[in-house]
């Protein structure tokens, strides 16, 4: 995620942090300082979000580790003002095994409040929900409670929540998968009105939550369209045969000609007759301004850009492509470059099937 600072790694996973991070920081100082706190309690309020966000990250490694044992990568995980967000390459297949992975997450913050109220237990000083204050109060009580709270919430049956992929999960034992997302969009949705409605007469930061899960459920349903529409189709159904391919010792005079005279973006770019990279049209852009038009088309073209084989499902090259920076992928057959993929390409496609249909 852009604009993101890395914190570490476990077992490969990249942990980041999000600048929008220090605005929630900035609030819970201030919050402490207009309740007439002193700096040092103020700190400690810090101190306690962090914690409560160490919880975040390991509510998220729950979910990560879990997609591991099904051969699942989690790209990275970044901390939000509103949370944590795993970025897993995808979702299993199979619905126990989604069922497993959504429940990870909340089974480690089950866990912390488990351990937490033990030790709580045993000095016999467990808070209660209503005696917990946002200033000060006893600290292991409150970490207790918000991880409660974070396993009530998660459950939820919304998406982009867990309770929204463990409810998917469970319909699509008996139903079809496009079915089974589409009922659980339709709650999570539901829920979100329900939310909208109550915040607007008490609590402002519902209404934002509501937002949050309707823009989430919709976004489920469109991917989980997509994979059932792309379900047997090969890349080579999808790409694009008649296209422009630059070599890396070409001029950016070349590749702008090309550019204005054509609609194509991103040109796919050989060297000794093999693929080494894409030149995007933001790369080309940047190129002419910085290194004049005279400059070498290998100079300035991204080199990590995916590839995809022209039999391979489309479903996992758009994975792919959603993955990385690049938003063509150069399309090899027989060892040799034969076409391109765009999500331009991929859209006209799902319409052309839609009206095939009707």
């Amino acid at each position: 995620m852009k604009w993101s600072w890395r914190l570490g790694s476990v077992r490969g996973i990249g942990i980041y942090i999000h600048w929008t991070f220090l605005i929630l920081i900035g609030w819970i100082l201030l919050s402490h300082l207009r309740e007439g706190s002193d700096l040092r309690t103020a700190l400690g309020g810090v101190g306690f979000v962090l914690t409560v966000f160490g919880c975040v990250v390991l509510h998220e490694l729950g979910h990560a580790l879990t997609a591991q044992r099904y051969h699942i990568r989690t790209r990275d995980i970044t901390l939000l003002p509103i949370g944590g967000v795993a970025r897993l390459e995808r979702m299993p297949d199979n619905p126990t095994e989604e069922l497993w992975v959504a429940l990870a997450g909340p089974a480690v913050n089950v866990a912390i409040a488990g351990i937490l109220f033990l030790l709580l237990g045993a000095t016999a000083r467990v808070p209660s929900f209503g005696a917990l204050n946002l200033v000060g109060g006893d600290f292991l009580g409150k970490l207790m409670w918000v991880n409660v709270s974070l396993v009530v919430f998660n459950l939820l049956p919304a998406f982009p929540m867990d309770g929204g992929r463990v409810l998917r999960a469970l319909l699509a034992r008996r139903l079809e998968y496009a079915r089974a997302t589409r009922i659980a969009a339709s709650v999570g949705q539901a829920m979100a009105i329900v939310f909208g409605f109550v915040g607007l007469f008490s609590n402002p930061f519902l209404v934002f939550i509501a937002l949050f899960v309707w823009l989430g459920a919709q976004e489920e349903a469109q991917v989980a369209q997509m994979r059932f529409a792309f379900r047997g189709v090969s890349v080579r159904e999808a790409m694009m045969s008649r296209f422009r391919a630059l070599e890396e010792t070409d001029p950016l005079l070349v590749a702008k000609d090309e550019l204005l005279a054509g609609a194509q973006q991103d040109f796919p770019v050989l060297g000794s007759g093999r693929v080494v990279g894409v030149l995007r049209r933001v790369d080309l852009v940047r190129g002419l301004a910085e290194r004049g038009p005279g400059a070498r088309v290998g100079d300035v073209m991204s080199r990590d850009c995916a590839v995809a084989d022209e039999r391979e499902p489309l479903e996992s090259a758009l994975q792919r492509m959603r993955a990385g920076a690049c938003a063509t992928l150069p399309v090899i057959g027989n060892g040799k470059l034969v076409g391109i993929l765009t999500l331009e390409n991929v859209g006209e496609l799902m319409m052309v099937q839609a009206a095939l249909k009707h």
